[in-house]
């Protein structure tokens, strides 16, 4: 039925442009003086047939008729000249009120298409012809002048395209990306008290949050993380983002100018190396050892501006930073003048041990913006992070986060805010934690056939992944490839590396992952070490 419904509608169409294009043929008359005039009822008849070819294409009738105009003046159908007929004429022929025309004619009109003559009626612009040819003229010579006239992206955006982060770094489960499992997450919980706020939620909420986020979301963060991760805050300080991609952007273009150094991890986050390349900043690898970044490995005649760091769970390594660390970088900071950045990656998600304390609460927040986000403890597509900035620092950044982004999601931080008051966000963190450990505990046994001499699981007591390290002389991304082909997803630690020292290894994600099907792919991943060269 419907391939011969298609078969009738093509005929149709082929039928309206013969009509047309005979009628089009019909109706000109040369001159010797060169102009060429149009019979008005030809070109009646002519629109008629092109309106009716529109009836296939779902427009309001007013659209159809704008359409068959438009068209019949750019591909030359109607030259420039030619008279059109009365906008009664075309209304009565067409089954069209007068007003429909009349409004058709003025968008025309307003566009260039046409021209009125007092007195005399209305008419095809010659401006229209000579859009139509320089249209026509840039279509043929485009495949030969394109790479000389085409746009094209700029440097930075070349190296951000041909960076292509997300595919090649993202973490996945084990399992990988399709069907991520969040049965831990209390989904009807939450899916009340938003509803409750998408249909209560008084006019406040539908506008944009000019204050740096909704005031009850950011006492409760202020309050929270208070507590759980000695940062020392109050409400004003919270300015709630998009996530941490976007803080780390509204801090980059607010702390550092284009060529100004920023160290970072290595090996490292990679969304925060494409936020510092899309800012023109010079970024330098500083190498991560047993006890975070270390800045003695740092080249002696680099002042960093910036530095960024995962200090309380390291991205990829899993490794703390250490007391004398966290001391060292904060006395180089205020030496050089810097502003450290503290990712506060995954330091929730802590199996063993209370969570540790932040670096921000040791400086006493005049030298440190802490970045904290709710994307991994309740779900990614929440996209609320937030930022704690030094006082000085309150105005400029929620006016540069009002005037770049006009931030919104006022009925989602609303209900957000009520969800850490009930005390469903402690409850939620306690449970995740307990789920999460034992999916861990379920890889780690599912890999320990695999694990010998020079093959080894880090300890690791934080987060959502596992570094199982191989061999100096092991190639990690071959591995990545042969898994794959298995239907396991892993990630190559030395495609995380910027310096040119290149651990060997595999990042083995388990979050949002099914115990049972970490339990089934472990064990293909484990056949896949065990069969491996190393």
């Amino acid at each position: 039925m419907g391939a011969a419904v298609r078969r009738r509608a093509a005929i149709a169409r082929k039928r309206a442009q013969f009509m047309a294009d005979w009628y089009a043929a019909k109706s000109r008359i040369g001159h010797s003086d060169g102009a060429t005039l149009t019979q008005p009822a030809a070109v009646l008849d002519m629109l008629a047939a092109a309106f009716a070819e529109g009836a296939g294409d779902g427009l309001p009738r007013y659209r159809r008729l704008y359409a068959a105009l438009r068209n019949a003046i750019l591909e030359h159908r109607l030259t420039p000249g030619t008279r059109l007929p009365s906008t009664r004429d075309l209304a009565r022929e067409l089954a069209l009120s007068r007003n429909t025309v009349l409004a058709t004619f003025e968008d025309l009109l307003a566009e260039g298409y046409i021209h009125a003559r007092t007195g005399s009626g209305t008419y095809v612009a010659d401006t229209a012809t000579n859009l139509a040819r320089q249209r026509g003229r840039a279509r043929a010579e485009a495949p030969r002048h394109a790479s000389g006239h085409a746009p094209a992206l700029s440097k930075r955006g070349r190296r951000l395209a041909e960076y292509r982060g997300g595919p090649r770094f993202e973490i996945q489960p084990l399992t990988g990306p399709s069907n991520p499992d969040f049965s831990l997450f209390p989904i009807k919980q939450w899916q009340r008290l938003l509803g409750r706020y998408m249909r209560q939620g008084g006019t406040d909420l539908l506008d944009y949050a000019a204050q740096g986020g909704h005031p009850r979301l950011r006492q409760a963060i202020a309050d929270t993380i208070r507590v759980t991760r000695a940062v020392q805050v109050d409400a004003e300080r919270v300015i709630v983002t998009a996530g941490t991609q976007h803080s780390l952007d509204l801090a980059a273009q607010l702390l550092a100018d284009v060529g100004d150094t920023v160290w970072v991890e290595d090996p490292g986050y990679w969304g925060a190396r494409c936020i510092f390349e899309s800012c023109d900043l010079k970024q330098v690898p500083v190498a991560v050892d047993g006890d975070g970044m270390n800045p003695a490995a740092a080249p002696r005649d680099s002042a960093p501006r910036l530095i960024y760091l995962t200090p309380s769970n390291q991205d990829p390594l899993g490794v703390a930073m250490s007391l004398p660390r966290r001391r060292a970088l904060l006395e180089l900071a205020a030496r050089h003048g810097a502003t450290i950045l503290e990712d506060d990656y995954d330091a929730e998600l802590r199996y063993s041990g209370r969570p540790l304390a932040s670096l921000q609460g040791m400086d006493g927040g005049q030298r440190v913006v802490y970045i904290g986000t709710f994307s991994k403890v309740l779900y990614p597509g929440i996209k609320i992070g937030y930022l704690v900035v030094p006082p000085q620092w309150v105005a400029p950044f929620r006016n540069a986060l009002y005037d770049l982004q006009r931030p919104g999601q006022l009925p989602v931080q609303a209900a957000l805010a009520d969800f850490i008051e009930r005390g469903y966000y402690a409850t939620h963190v306690r449970r995740l934690r307990q789920g999460y450990a034992q999916r861990r505990d379920v890889l780690l046994d599912a890999l320990q056939p695999a694990l010998r001499e020079g093959l080894r699981i880090d300890s690791q007591p934080a987060g959502l992944h596992l570094v199982l390290r191989l061999p100096d002389r092991a190639d990690d991304a071959a591995l990545e490839r042969r898994a794959a082909a298995q239907g396991v997803t892993v990630r190559a630690l030395s495609a995380y590396a910027l310096g040119a020292h290149k651990p060997r290894g595999l990042i083995v994600g388990f979050g949002y992952a099914a115990a049972e099907k970490l339990a089934t792919q472990g064990k293909v991943l484990a056949r896949v070490l065990a069969s491996a060269s190393l």
